[in-house]
């Protein structure tokens, strides 16, 4: 299932026939999910509500749905309806009640929730099973990225650490905050995972498309086959009118920067009553561009592979085998929260002696995380002025800020939606993890009392 017109098993498009063509059209034949343009509402006509169901009901009945009040409604539309065709990934001040108690590296932590399956594509000798383990991997992700709260934009400089998940040492840090970019190093004994990310968003009016700008790299340690993943952009529905919802559409790509080898998963979009929606499906390929295996199932369940011909059908005597699996969720989370995301925000994850700009520690993310909208706005106004302020500080004192764990290199990544600015980890803060591991000096610091700071100057807000 290429995009558009296109058929797999052909690598990255093409002809070719195969197991999915059949139930490709039949999708196609129904059509993306329903698209109406509300005329008759005053001051909204021509404002796109998409039905996350599919269905044909008027427009204007699903744009009263949503999370939202109307007053709410009519003053959020008012508010953005001017930044129509903008980037608005740090452009707008937002209300904290869109808002869910996380960071943006904290986001980019949550790929490491089902990270053995990079452990078995390490310890796995066949290498086109090795690309269904590491594809499978990068699509796990997805059921957590489906949530419709904002994250909060680190502060530059900010950091979050996580530990204690399946031997993995991990390191974010905010590198840029116009334009925002965070910057992630994760590793165990099985792979290292490197990502440099720079989303570029473009305001739709009631929508969102979130852009992935950035190059993630994994390093498989025991052949030393080095991966590169290429994933689909994403689409926020119904920001303000209807049920909010999201949905990614298109390819996926792992390329094997080391054999040539690839695989390229298609995401379906959603269609006529819901159909296709979590849809994935695709190809294992060789270098020489040849069907291996075929991978089938939904981003929010299970996704499964089985070995393929060359004309992209099951080979006889082979069965369809289930190789990842979602892991359930707390029932009626208020912020739709997987268990790993409540590690991700619990000190349960945290290395002792736990860094001060860690995103744990912001109190506004702690106070939206305790239901205190009043007070987490407040705090949240009061980080991004002192940020302002350390910006002025910089430029009175003619200097530049220098990140502590990554360094930026000399290489421009391209991508399918812009060029990008490559950091690398520097290694550092494995000699700090290890400095602290090896000192026996001094009690353990309870984290909860370290209070954020992610400061170049300390208190700039003074000066």
């Amino acid at each position: 299932m290429g995009s558009k017109d296109q058929d797999l098993p052909a690598s990255s498009g093409g002809g070719g026939g195969g197991f999915f063509q059949s139930i490709t059209k039949g999708m196609r034949s129904l059509g993306l999910a329903v698209s109406n343009s509300v005329n008759g509402m005053v001051g909204y006509e021509g404002l796109e509500v998409i039905n996350p169901d599919g269905g044909t009901e008027d427009a204007e009945a699903e744009a009263m749905k949503g999370r939202w009040k109307q007053e709410d409604r009519d003053g959020y539309w008012k508010m953005m309806n001017k930044y129509i065709g903008s980037d608005v990934t740090s452009l707008v001040t937002l209300p904290v009640i869109i808002f869910e108690p996380m960071t943006m590296l904290q986001k980019i932590a949550e790929i490491m929730e089902y990270c053995e399956l990079l452990d078995k594509a390490d310890e796995c000798e066949d290498p086109y099973m090795r690309m269904v383990y590491a594809s499978t991997w990068a699509v796990s992700v997805y059921f957590a990225l489906q949530r419709t709260w904002k994250p909060f934009n680190p502060i530059l400089g900010e950091t979050y650490e996580m530990v204690n998940h399946r031997g993995v040492t991990f390191i974010a840090e905010q590198v840029s905050h116009h334009p925002p970019m965070g910057v992630a190093h994760g590793e165990n004994d099985h792979f290292t995972y490197d990502i440099t990310s720079k989303l570029k968003t473009k305001f739709l009016g009631n929508s969102v498309e979130v852009y992935p700008i950035g190059r993630t790299r994994v390093t498989l340690k025991k052949s030393g086959v080095v991966l590169e993943l290429i994933p689909p952009l994403t689409k926020v529905n119904n920001l303000i009118f209807g049920r909010t919802w999201v949905d990614s559409p298109g390819e996926l790509v792992m390329n094997n920067l080391t054999t040539g080898d690839k695989a390229v998963l298609y995401f379906q979009p959603c269609g006529w009553f819901g159909a296709g929606r979590y849809e994935v499906d695709g190809y294992v390929y060789s270098a020489a561009e040849e069907p291996k295996m075929m991978v089938t199932g939904k981003w929010n369940k299970s996704l499964s592979y089985q070995p393929c011909d060359q004309e992209g059908d099951p080979l006889p005597g082979t069965e369809l085998k289930e190789v990842w699996k979602v892991a359930p969720s707390p029932p009626n989370d208020k912020h739709q929260y997987t268990y790993f995301a409540h590690k991700l925000n619990s000190f349960d994850t945290a290395p002792k002696k736990l860094l001060p700009s860690d995103s744990r520690l912001r109190p506004d993310r702690y106070a939206l995380e305790k239901g205190d909208m009043s007070k987490s706005g407040a705090e949240k106004s009061r980080l991004e002025e002192q940020q302002r302020a350390e910006k002025r500080t910089r430029e009175t004192k003619g200097e530049q800020f220098t990140p502590k764990w990554f360094n930026r290199t000399d290489d421009i990544s391209p991508t399918p939606w812009g060029d990008l600015e490559v950091y690398e980890y520097n290694g550092k803060y494995a000699e700090h993890r290890a400095a602290i591991d090896s000192s026996s000096v001094g009690e353990e610091t309870d984290p909860s009392s370290i209070e954020f700071n992610p400061w170049q100057y300390g208190d700039s807000s003074s000066q």
